[in-house]
């Protein structure tokens, strides 16, 4: 029988209260809270398939892999904390985990939108500091309609399209900006150049993967384009953005605030200015931690586990290897 270690099961299942008898059921498996770099080297010995959620796996750690690994399954979508190329050249299949908390991460989007339109944090922040003006007196906060306003999603994948259909239906128009854009125009929708898309939007929300082209995609001359009334969302990779250049024009009222579920360095310093700001929404990644998607997660990473036993691995994101 396969046999199967899982580095750092704490991660995804920080509550104890995922179910992983489909893992169970496919492989001898053996779970760790976490690992740091040297027991990850002595976990994967004699093992087949290795699970990991944003554990880095470099060169340095694949290299020491031994010839019995033949699959490394990301229990998560994004996969740039593994060296892929590392990984293919010692014949190692690397599959992810996509889709399984699109809805839910679709939802955070729009419920960020809600909450700054209402602004609701401020107003529970005035509240907390016994600050009843809002009460006593005429509204102290931005209070505004989405109906009309424009929202500019940044790539075009699953998550951006669900936004977009709940953002529709809240009256919003939709531009959008893709590398590789494979849908057409379409009512209240229109594929855009980037520099239109920030100059023109309401929102902007980043919906792209973290690769060497999108690495601070949003940056001092990018953040320039937008209008000092926008918003910027990102519920993707923290690195996406520049932080120092966003802290800037958040400071300069160079955009009017940010919602970030991911920020470029996680967790945070303490000290990051990002957390004292009364035009920043921050929360910790939290995305795709519901509990649904986190047990369909568990599914789906066994799917991607008996299709490759099978022969015919799915979600492979290195291209094709041999399996034997």
């Amino acid at each position: 029988m396969n046999k199967t270690v899982f580095l750092n099961v704490e991660k995804l299942d920080y509550d104890k209260k995922l179910i992983f008898s489909p893992l169970f059921e496919l492989a001898t498996t053996t779970m760790y809270d976490t690992s740091t770099d040297a027991e990850i080297i002595e976990r994967v010995q004699g093992q087949n398939l290795v699970i990991t959620k944003e554990l880095s796996l470099g060169k340095s750690l694949i290299d020491q892999f031994p010839p019995s690994v033949r699959l490394i399954c990301e229990a998560g979508t994004g996969y740039n904390n593994i060296d892929i190329d590392a990984a293919r050249s010692k014949n190692i299949t690397v599959c992810n985990v996509p889709d399984y908390s699109s809805e839910a991460v679709a939802h955070l989007i729009i419920t960020f939108i809600l909450n700054i339109s209402s602004s609701l944090v401020p107003q529970q922040n005035m509240l907390q500091h016994k600050n009843f003006k809002n009460f006593t007196k005429s509204l102290q906060v931005p209070h505004f309609e989405l109906q009309g306003k424009t929202l500019g999603i940044i790539g075009a994948g699953t998550i951006g399209r669900r936004a977009q259909k709940i953002a529709l239906a809240l009256g919003m128009s939709i531009m959008v900006y893709d590398i590789s854009p494979q849908i057409k125009d379409e009512s209240k929708v229109r594929y855009v150049p980037l520099e239109e898309l920030l100059a023109s939007s309401d929102f902007v929300s980043i919906n792209c993967p973290l690769n060497s082209t999108t690495k601070h995609l949003v940056n001092k001359k990018t953040l320039a384009l937008m209008k000092p009334t926008a918003f910027i969302i990102n519920t993707s990779r923290g690195q996406l953005i520049n932080e120092v250049d966003l802290i800037d024009a958040l400071q300069n009222g160079k955009i009017a605030g940010a919602a970030l579920d991911v920020q470029e360095q996680e967790p945070p310093e303490l000290d990051n200015p990002l957390f004292s700001m009364g035009n920043v929404i921050m929360t910790p990644h939290i995305g795709w931690r519901r509990i649904e998607s986190r047990q369909r997660l568990v599914q789906i990473m066994a799917d991607n586990i008996k299709a490759f036993i099978n022969g015919a691995p799915i979600n492979v994101v290195n291209g094709p290897l041999c399996t034997s």
